[in-house]
């Protein structure tokens, strides 16, 4: 399943909503695209940056909100300095961008600006025919992301159910590590699932807040048909990003199941498995295979009515599983959790 044609779409500031790019996005993955989706109220610099660091083909802007001309000749401007002008721009805005506008807006080099009305057809023929097929993408990080650590990284592996708050947790923990380390680059490396036969909506990067930081790489992958939570190009990015000189490297499975074990292979050197408080009966809690195996086990949203009880019987769960487990509870969407803070320390100790 490798996907012929892979695309970063976002909204520029100070346009507030994405309603038309969610529908677009949705086309291009049902067509076999995959789709790195930044989200709204993001920079040129953030939406290069990120486009740079995911490898794509091309970026689309939807833009509502008026200055496109402006804000689409930053981007591609941005990536000629950074080297990167191979990366292809194009874009839409409904009835906000003009005929006069889009001239402009192609002579300083946006490859093609949609109107309303256009087909989705159309659209998609366009990402195909122009950016299909344009380079190979290899496992190889661009030429200013790696950072200065000359012994490999550690590597943390962060797994769980979808919906317990896996990346939040993830952009806590880095918003830490950049604090506590003026210095410090992190690597990410997130997944997503593949629609079967089709492309993939990779939209981790649209919840980060702190890793939108130019000391934090971060790489979004589908999983391409394969099952356990992760892609077939994980183990070659965990080799290449703990040789990169980054001083810690995250790697967060798809929303797992009762059996996945995704880091039976040695492939982190610490495993987290994140979960709810609501996660059903005392029975259920018996079938989660990773509470076997992970070396922490966070009950995330603990500020829920029930936590405080589905800590205590995680915590007995694991007392029959090897030795050195903990249980630790945090809030990850609360600003400077305690929780938060000993898992982050727990993590440097």
């Amino acid at each position: 399943m490798a996907a012929s044609v892979r695309l970063l779409t976002a909204v520029p500031i100070c346009d507030g909503h994405d309603s038309a790019i969610s529908t677009i996005n949705l086309e291009f993955i049902h067509h076999g695209i995959e789709v790195v989706y930044l989200g709204y109220h993001r920079s040129a610099r953030d939406i290069v940056r990120a486009a740079i660091q995911e490898g794509v083909d091309a970026i689309g802007i939807s833009s509502y909100n008026g200055g496109h001309v402006e804000f689409f000749a930053e981007v591609v401007a941005l990536l000629k300095k950074q080297r990167a002008a191979k990366i292809g721009v194009f874009g839409g805005g409904g009835g906000t961008i003009t005929k006069a506008d889009a001239t402009i807006m192609q002579r300083k080099g946006v490859d093609r600006i949609f109107f309303a009305g256009t087909p989705m057809e159309e659209m998609i023929r366009f990402a195909r025919e122009a950016y299909g097929g344009r380079r190979r993408r290899s496992v190889k990080l661009p030429r200013f992301s790696a950072g200065k650590r000359k012994t490999m990284a550690p590597c943390i592996g962060i797994t769980g159910p979808g919906g317990a708050g896996k990346t939040t947790l993830i952009d806590e923990l880095v918003l830490r590590w950049l604090k506590v380390q003026p210095d410090a680059r992190i690597a990410i490396l997130s997944h997503d699932p593949s629609i079967v036969g089709k492309g993939a909506l990779l939209g981790d990067r649209a919840t980060m807040i702190y890793s939108q930081d130019d000391r934090v790489f971060m790489r979004s992958l589908a999983t391409r048909g394969r099952a356990g939570g992760l892609s077939p190009e994980t183990a070659q990015w965990v080799r290449t990003m703990k040789h990169g000189g980054f001083d810690v490297v995250f790697v967060e499975t798809v929303g797992i199941g009762q059996e996945a074990m995704p880091f039976r292979s040695k492939l982190v050197d610490k495993s987290i498995f994140v979960m709810s408080a609501d996660y059903g009966s005392q029975l259920q809690l018996q079938k989660i295979a990773m509470l076997d195996v992970a070396d922490i086990v966070v009950v995330n949203k603990g500020d829920l009515a029930g936590a405080p009880t589905a800590v205590a019987e995680v915590g007995r769960r694991i007392e029959r599983g090897r030795s050195g487990q903990r249980v630790i509870a945090t809030v990850a969407k609360r600003h400077r959790d305690p929780g938060v803070d000993c898992l982050f320390e727990e993590l440097r100790s």
